[in-house]
């Protein structure tokens, strides 16, 4: 990309002898024709204007969520609303089970439940029978110790330590009864928390969808045996597969030379070929980590997709904007010469003669190289062939267009569909 440059003095000294000593030192008539002769020069012209380097990327959409659908409880398919391509809202009903025990175990835990009820109102009305009994039995003892109080005597010490006793009797069954309505007051709790179990795994019986998607396959027909899904370690098959479509991953891998250009938000424009659609869409998430074996990171882009018009499984060519420099002087590649570890060009005065200048180069392009020092907006630089010419030499510019702006395609791996599908006509074309 860089032209190296030699001096060749050994060259002109045998040119010299080859023309004669008279040639090479003429007199001012012969000055004179050789200067009207001057060597022609491509001439460009250092410009303002913006580079860039954009990675081209194959990337494939995915589904934002895949569920395999499996119903909670065993039973008979007795009835399935959907099949593949269908397109369901979250909460569809998509197949009923019929579960016949399930049914009779309900019923039965309704009537433990109602059973339940019973024995606590059996064991309220026994709380406030024994209440009455120990008011009564309360207030004669009390009686009878106020009778004994006032006349001594009047009243047995048997009968009273009897009126006592039964008080305290009458208080103890009051207790008594408190516990028996604790105990069916938790018996009914539990027959509840069992009818309300029992009523959770009916509505089980209908398969409803978790999102809102499109089923991708069907697993199971009516009248078919369907075990319960209740453990992720059994190789149970679902009722359907749902694909959340309206959203969509396009997923694509980042070589690991660009991972640091990688940003949340992040532009990127994509083509859909297999669609003739194009769109714009940001980084949204990637992995922060380098595959061992493609040494590439994932990265993501959410697209919507609400239309379904893109299907999971298409390829996407993205386009990511990687390093950039604008308003910046920019010349031709061909322009720059490498003297050691020092980038140099050849610049025109005004009288036309060529100077070395040394120059910082930034970014650079295929075609184009940004000039972040030494060159300014409409200097005069040679466009190529520097080696044909020597410093303080007159040339006759021939002034070149050259464009003022690059954008650098740097290819990271591109689907290119209407070439596949001529090698696929190709194939299969007749011999």
């Amino acid at each position: 990309m860089y032209r190296s440059l030699s001096a060749a003095p050994a060259a002109l000294a045998v040119l010299c002898l080859a023309l004669g000593f008279s040639g090479c030192h003429g007199d001012k008539g012969s000055s004179g024709a050789s200067s009207s002769t001057s060597a022609y020069a491509r001439v460009a012209l250092a410009q303002r204007g913006d580079i860039a380097q954009v990675l081209t990327l194959a990337g494939q959409f995915q589904p934002y969520q895949v569920v395999d659908v499996h119903p909670k409880v065993s039973g008979y398919m007795k009835r399935i609303n959907v099949d593949i391509g269908d397109i369901v809202h979250q909460g569809a009903t998509l197949a009923i089970l019929e579960v016949p025990e399930l049914r009779a175990e309900l019923e039965e835990s309704a009537f433990q439940l109602k059973q339940s009820q019973q024995e606590i109102t059996r064991a309220q009305q026994e709380i406030n029978r024994a209440k009455a009994l120990n008011f009564a039995l309360h207030a004669e003892s009390v009686r009878l110790e106020t009778a004994a109080a006032t006349r001594p005597g009047l009243i047995a010490q048997q009968e009273l330590d009897d009126a006592k006793a039964k008080d305290l009797d009458s208080q103890a069954q009051i207790d008594a009864a408190r516990a028996a309505m604790a105990a069916a007051q938790q018996h009914a709790e539990a027959a509840r928390a069992n009818n309300e179990r029992l009523q959770a795994l009916e509505g089980y019986t209908n398969v409803t969808a978790p999102l809102a998607g499109v089923v991708i396959w069907r697993y199971a027909d009516t009248g078919a045996l369907i075990q319960g899904g209740t453990n992720s370690n059994e190789s149970t098959l679902p009722i359907v597969r749902l694909s959340q479509s309206s959203l969509l991953r396009l997923r694509f891998p980042v070589p690991e030379n660009d991972v640091k250009y990688i940003h949340i938000g992040d532009t990127i424009r994509v083509r859909v070929d297999a669609i003739s659609r194009a769109f714009e869409g940001k980084v949204v998430r990637f992995t922060r980590n380098v595959d061992f074996d493609t040494r590439t990171m994932e990265t993501e882009v959410d697209v919507e997709n609400k239309d379904l018009s893109i299907a999971p499984g298409m390829y996407a060519n993205a386009a990511l904007p990687l390093a950039s420099a604008s308003n910046v002087v920019t010349v031709p590649v061909e322009s720059l010469v490498l003297h050691g570890q020092q980038e140099t060009v050849f610049v025109l005065d005004a009288n036309n003669r060529i100077q070395t200048r040394n120059v910082t180069v930034g970014l650079q392009g295929q075609k184009l190289a940004s000039i972040t020092s030494g060159l300014d907006q409409g200097d005069r630089v040679l466009d190529g062939g520097q080696e044909k010419y020597r410093e303080g030499e007159t040339v006759n510019p021939l002034v070149v267009s050259t464009p003022a702006s690059e954008t650098m395609q740097v290819t990271g791996g591109t689907i290119d569909m209407k070439a596949e599908q001529a090698v696929t006509n190709a194939a299969m074309a007749p011999n």
